[in-house]
């Protein structure tokens, strides 16, 4: 692997993509530290202190800890995500979405253009929800949080916020085209990352003080290489499908004749759908936890990571999105028609639509098997650990984003390096990227 690194200094197209990617996670780090004006930043810190293992715990984790200071970037990503959800979602039911989708580059580009737009919708949105409920909440001590509430707090937080939003949105994008890696993702990995070492000293803190067990410690330790070695086996996992091309003769030159494979991974939907899921609750969660009503408290209370209707809806969603995004990304009659037209097939399967009925048949099951996979990962270590009273962002959540794009942005710096005659992280055997 190091020498897989080392030859990272012979391409100079690759150096300029990763420090290009550094240096625009560096610059989304600073912007988590530039305060949005008339909060009380230590009250809203007591007050985060006191939520932590709930929703906003959880929201704060994917803004990077920009929540909790209420920074320029205290939206995140989310919106977002959020938006990039809807337009999916109505790209089955909207046929004009449809044939934007099928347009290729074009088509692509205008489907990202509405995705910006629901963006900045959903950001004004969110924005005015958690301006209105700072208002009218205190920090434990009887602190008020805004220093001075009205119109103008109101008009001025919804502005930053959405610009903020706005330009994470153009750095993940930037990322994504002139970096290495997928931008979005990095973004939130860069977030969960950076919170790390917190949770860290904080779990020695605890040690130290007693509230804390050895044997408490060690199992939380090995809980979690488990998890991540689970994540790395069941990520580099495949279901090869075998795949023979018949012969054929075209002009003097006679083609085809090799047997191959069709790799199916057995979670081929990624991060997606742990990201999709949170935002997903995060959203009317977010509504809920600033509204004054005592019923929406009630609801925000019943959505706290770790209770029982939190995580029965987090696994639902989590199945709900392996499913969809794998049925948007991944077309078995285009897959079984490409290979009958380049005279191929699956020993004892009739080419065309059986071909496809049996590939379907692989993909749903190894799908059903993957969402179990994720909702095991992200919701039984929660569980476990939010008993301890651990920091959130120890959960198996985070160790799946992290864990997962790690596997990404690696696949893609070894695809650079193979593509050039260099030799990958790995003499014996290469990274699966996801499709």
């Amino acid at each position: 692997m190091l020498e897989g690194l080392g030859s990272v200094s012979k391409i100079p197209e690759l150096q300029r993509r990763i420090l290009y990617t550094f240096l625009l996670l560096a610059v989304y780090r600073v912007g988590v530290f530039i305060p949005t004006p008339g909060i009380d930043n230590a009250a809203l810190l007591a007050f985060f202190e006191q939520a932590r293992g709930s929703m906003l715990g959880l929201m704060d984790m994917f803004a990077g800890g920009a929540l909790s200071s209420f920074s320029i970037f205290a939206l995140g990503i989310m919106p977002y995500i959020s938006s990039s959800i809807i337009l999916q979602l109505l790209t089955v039911a909207i046929p004009h979405l449809e044939r934007l989708s099928k347009e290729g580059e074009t088509g692509r580009r205008k489907i990202t253009q509405y995705t910006r737009y629901g963006t900045i919708i959903l950001s004004v949105i969110q924005g005015f929800g958690i301006a209105y409920g700072l208002q009218h909440m205190a920090s434990p001590s009887g602190a008020p949080i805004v220093l001075q509430p009205g119109l103008s707090f109101i008009i001025m937080t919804v502005i930053t916020l959405t610009a903020g939003t706005a330009f994470i949105m153009w750095l993940g994008e930037t990322i994504t085209e002139k970096g290495i890696g997928n931008g979005i993702s990095l973004i939130i990995f860069a977030g969960i990352v950076c919170r790390l070492p917190a949770g860290i000293v904080s779990t020695w803190d605890l040690y130290v003080a007693g509230e804390l067990h050895f044997l408490v410690v060690l199992f939380i330790l090995i809980l979690m290489v488990a998890v991540v070695a689970a994540i790395v086996f069941v990520e580099a996992g495949q279901r090869r499908i075998p795949v023979q091309y018949a012969k054929r003769i075209v002009g003097r030159k006679m083609y085809g004749g090799q047997t191959t494979h069709l790799p199916l991974k057995i979670n081929s939907a990624g991060v997606i759908p742990p990201i999709f899921a949170s935002s997903v609750i995060m959203f009317p969660a977010t509504i809920a936890n600033f509204a004054p009503q005592g019923w929406m408290k009630d609801i925000s209370e019943y959505l706290m990571p770790g209770r029982l209707g939190y995580e029965l809806l987090y696994v639902a969603f989590i199945f709900f999105f392996c499913f969809f995004y794998t049925a948007v990304t991944f077309k078995p009659d285009d897959v079984a028609e490409n290979m009958k037209k380049f005279g191929g097939y699956v020993p004892g399967i009739r080419p065309g639509k059986k071909t496809a009925e049996y590939i379907e048949d692989i993909l749903e099951k190894l799908t059903f098997s993957g969402a179990i996979y994720v909702s095991a990962v992200c919701v039984l270590p929660s569980i476990l650990i939010t008993q301890f009273n651990i920091p959130f962002y120890f959960g198996g959540t985070s160790l799946l984003i992290v864990v997962g794009v790690a596997m990404d942005t690696a696949g893609q710096v070894e695809s650079h390096l193979l593509t050039r005659q260099y030799e990958g992280f790995m003499k014996k055997g290469h990274i699966a990227r996801r499709r």
